[in-house]
């Protein structure tokens, strides 16, 4: 048997992983400056998540949610404390898309309503609904597309209100991420932000925050959308939050029911994905990590803004889109080629996007630096 051909691959096999570090199986040496798609948050191997996933290990490892699980019970206490979302409910899946789509079913339990508003240049997921409010067609498929999924404009405030007054009785929903990161680093306006709420009140509509990539204190904040002040109803998580543990959360405000098997999952809040999450957590806390992600993601803004061929740097903490000038492919070749550093793009191709892990060290972070105004200024 073969492997479904669907990513395209770097001849590069990674075999070992430290810190901010990766090694191939030639010995060779990489830095991480993309972490997966942002899913390394505390670095790879940190030795307290290392020792709580093998204390596990030597434990139980799994067993369904038909019994008490008191690892969930830690997770979701020290989640709502770090988070600031306290009085919420936590229901665990396996996925971003998963929770996405979890999310969307419960708005639309919740206030019997069907259609679903979402942005250009979004990513929720490639799963049924979750791909529905994906703005890709290449990846939303016949059987995902339906007219209950309506496309406004990403920070256009009079689009959304006039897809409001023509819609609104009918939107469950509206999903929008903190950050848009596969849309290439795209920030809300604090007012456009502002207004969705203000619109979801208005009509009975639910605002449902995909914070899986923005999230875990990705953009300096422990949610990318509390820097604007707002508060969502449902917020989903993944990437992050277990550190390359497959884990997922949905968070829940106290205004929805929970029924037995309103939601459910096998593998979700498993003994070992809670453990992962648990220790992201305590590292966060114990380490300061929201904070560092603040300064670094300063230092590389002040040091690159500077550059040849750079247009523009979208960026909240270490969530970082740097817009070139030209299409990024062959800069960020030459960045993981010549000096072996990983980076990642995004829809736009003129994008490239920086996501290390939010415990980089200055000496790690200038590494990236050198390299690329090496590569920059080496471009005609």
């Amino acid at each position: 048997m073969n492997l479904f051909n669907v990513y395209p691959l770097f001849n590069i096999n990674p075999v070992k992983a430290q810190g901010s570090f990766l090694w191939d199986d030639k010995g060779e040496q990489y830095l991480d400056f993309y972490g997966g798609h942002a899913v390394i948050s505390i670095g790879h191997n940190h030795p307290h998540y290392q020792n709580k996933l093998k204390e596990q290990l030597e434990k139980i490892s799994f067993y369904s949610n038909s019994v008490q699980n008191e690892l969930q019970v830690e997770l979701a206490d020290k989640l709502g404390k770090l988070s600031g979302y306290e009085d919420y409910n936590l229901f665990l899946c396996n996925s971003g898309a998963e929770a996405n789509e979890n999310a969307l079913k419960l708005a639309s339990f919740h206030n019997g309503k069907s259609k679903v508003l979402y942005f250009s240049g979004s990513f929720h997921g490639r799963t049924s609904a979750a791909v529905s409010v994906t703005d890709n067609p290449k990846i939303v498929a016949p059987v995902n597309f339906s007219e209950r999924f309506i496309k406004s404009e990403w920070n256009d405030i009079k689009q959304l209100e006039e897809t409001f007054a023509a819609h609104g009785n009918e939107i469950s929903s509206v999903i929008i991420e903190g950050i848009q990161g596969v849309g290439g680093i795209m920030i809300p306006t604090p007012e456009f932000l502002s207004k969705i709420k203000e619109l979801c009140e208005k009509y009975d509509a639910v605002l449902i925050l995909d914070e899986v990539q923005s999230g875990y204190g990705r953009s300096g904040y422990f949610f990318a959308h509390q820097e604007f002040g707002v508060e969502a109803d449902i917020i989903t998580t993944a990437k992050g939050m277990g550190n390359g543990f497959p884990v997922g959360g949905v968070l829940i405000h106290p205004k929805f029911q929970a029924s037995n098997g309103l939601l459910g999952t096998t593998f979700g809040g498993n003994h070992l994905a809670c453990v992962a999450s648990i220790a992201v957590l305590d590292v966060m806390k114990d380490e300061n990590l929201i904070e560092n992600a603040q300064q670094m993601g300063e230092y590389i803004e002040n040091e690159i803004k500077g550059l040849p061929h750079i247009k523009s740097i979208r960026r909240k903490g270490l969530m970082i889109g740097i817009e070139l000038d030209r299409d990024c492919s062959e800069v960020r070749k030459n960045l993981l080629f010549d000096h072996h550093i990983f980076t990642g793009n995004s829809n736009d191709k003129t994008v490239l996007r920086i996501l290390p892990a939010l415990n980089i060290k200055k000496e790690e972070t200038d590494l990236f630096i050198n390299a690329l105004k090496k590569v920059l200024e080496s471009i005609q």
